[in-house]
């Protein structure tokens, strides 16, 4: 009997000595609903990965070697992972796997993270809203119904919506804006700029050189500088754009039947051709040259050149409008 008590015993003080090794973020787990304040070193870390599937989440460049994560948790939250693998951090909110208990994103987690600018940013989401800011490496957010908002980043940019809408400011470099059925808004972004919607509006005002617009059946507003290479793509929506083309520079447009009006801020060195295929409709406000029907059909061709002509426009369209002009 003596022998077992005292065995009991010895168990027990390995189980305290055991315990008392393990990491305290291990020892002193996130609990639903508790606010959380919590911050690692940031030596040696070149990218941080959150995964938050509902509620709101910031994420703020700042001047400390440390990566630091604040806020109020999901009061449906299993546990918080917030540790370091090589040269990665993983912030991860886990959550239960059935039922759809995450769609109301006003329940979720609030969390604010602070993390070098020089750390590439890798985040996901559900119903999570994204704000990001501040960084110089590349940043790649991902959401369904979240709205992601990003201001001032310098490298690489890609994100991605379902419903949610995107807005940006002061990007520049590769960027690369996504959503379904959400509006995109950018401003100030320069380098290359990609934006692609299906239902959602586009709205742009941009330095980049480069632009790609595509769009099934929202519109699309590009306000552009000077402009090196422009491609645009719709079915059903409306195009206005106004913009400056360089030297050399490149404007492609197709469409079924959307209509495209292009305003040149300034005097245009091209040469501009246009075809409409079924009784689109093709206008030119820039020279004395009309469209040429076709003496079968519905179709229909505008060529002309203004300047010297290195600069080339096309465009194409079903039964849509193309009008050019200029301020």
């Amino acid at each position: 009997m003596m022998k077992q008590i005292k065995a009991t015993a010895m168990n027990k003080t390995l189980s305290l000595s055991l315990l008392a090794l393990l990491p305290p973020l291990l020892f002193n787990p996130a609990l639903a609903g508790e606010r959380v304040d919590r911050t690692l070193s940031a030596d040696n870390v070149s990218r941080l990965n959150i995964d938050n599937r509902r509620g709101e989440v910031k994420i703020v460049a700042w001047d400390k070697d440390e990566i630091k994560v604040t806020g109020e948790l999901d009061d449906k939250v299993k546990k918080l992972i917030f540790e370091q693998s090589g040269s990665v951090v993983n912030l991860k909110v886990k959550v239960p796997n059935q039922g759809n208990w995450y769609g109301n994103k006003n329940t979720g987690s609030d969390l604010t993270v602070y993390a070098p600018a020089s750390v590439r940013i890798d985040a996901n989401g559900v119903s999570s809203d994204f704000e990001v800011e501040g960084f110089t490496e590349a940043v790649e957010i991902r959401s369904v119904s979240g709205t992601i908002t990003a201001e001032n980043l310098a490298s690489d940019v890609e994100l991605n919506t379902v419903s949610g809408d995107v807005r940006s400011t002061n990007l520049t470099g590769k960027i690369d804006l996504n959503t379904v059925s959400g509006v995109i808004r950018d401003s100030g972004s320069n380098g290359r700029l990609r934006v692609k919607a299906v239902s959602g509006d586009i709205d742009i005002e941009s330095q980049a050189t480069e632009v790609s617009a595509e769009a099934v059946s929202g519109d699309i507003e590009l306000r552009l500088s000077q402009v090196e290479d422009l491609s645009i793509t719709t079915v059903s929506g409306d195009i206005d754009s106004q913009l400056a083309l360089l030297d050399n520079g490149q404007i492609r447009y197709s469409s079924v039947s959307g209509d495209f009006d292009l305003v040149f801020t300034d005097k245009v060195s091209a040469s501009f051709s246009f075809h409409a295929s079924a009784g689109g409709d093709l206008v030119n406000k820039l020279t004395s040259d009309k469209a040429e029907k076709a003496k079968y059909g519905p179709q229909s061709k505008l060529r002309f050149t203004t300047g010297n002509g290195s600069a080339s426009v096309k465009g194409n369209t079903v039964s849509g409008r193309i009008r050019v002009s200029e301020q």
